[in-house]
C-alpha cells in the first residue's frame, strides 16, 4: 500500500492562507500560526461587518427622511405611522431615494400620510 505524503496539500492550504493575509502586519502575515489567527479574526469581522452594514444604511435613510421631514413640521415617527394607516407600502431607502430625488413625489406621500394621520 502507497505511503500518503502530505506535502502538496499542506503547500496549497499555506499559499491559500497567505493570500488570505496579504497586506497584514509584522508576523500575522509572515508566520503560519500567526496568520491563521489573524485569517479567523479577519473572518468573524467579515461577517459581523456584513450585518453591520444593513444596519448603519437603515439609520442613513432614516436620517434622510427626517431631514426631509422638518420643513413640514411632521417628525418621522408620526410619518411612518400616517404611512402605515394609509396603507402605503414604501421602505424606507425608496422614502429615502424620493426624498433626494424628487421632493415633489415625498410632498405628496407626506400629503397622504398626514390625511391619514388626521
Amino acid at each position: 500500500m502507497a505511503r500518503i505524503k502530505r506535502a502538496q496539500i499542506r503547500k496549497t492550504r499555506t499559499k491559500k492562507l497567505f493570500k488570505r493575509s496579504k497586506g497584514f502586519f509584522g508576523a500575522r502575515g509572515t508566520t503560519r500560526r500567526q496568520t491563521h489567527e489573524a485569517v479567523l479574526k479577519a473572518k468573524a469581522y467579515e461577517f459581523r461587518g456584513r450585518k453591520e452594514k444593513k444596519r448603519q444604511y437603515r439609520a442613513l435613510w432614516i436620517t434622510r427622511i427626517s431631514a426631509a421631514l422638518m420643513p413640514t413640521d411632521l417628525n418621522y415617527s408620526r410619518f411612518i405611522h400616517g404611512l402605515k394607516l394609509a396603507g402605503v407600502d414604501l421602505n424606507r431607502k425608496q422614502l429615502s431615494e424620493m426624498a433626494i430625488h424628487d421632493p415633489a413625489a415625498f410632498e405628496a406621500v407626506v400629503g397622504t400620510a398626514r390625511e391619514a394621520l388626521a
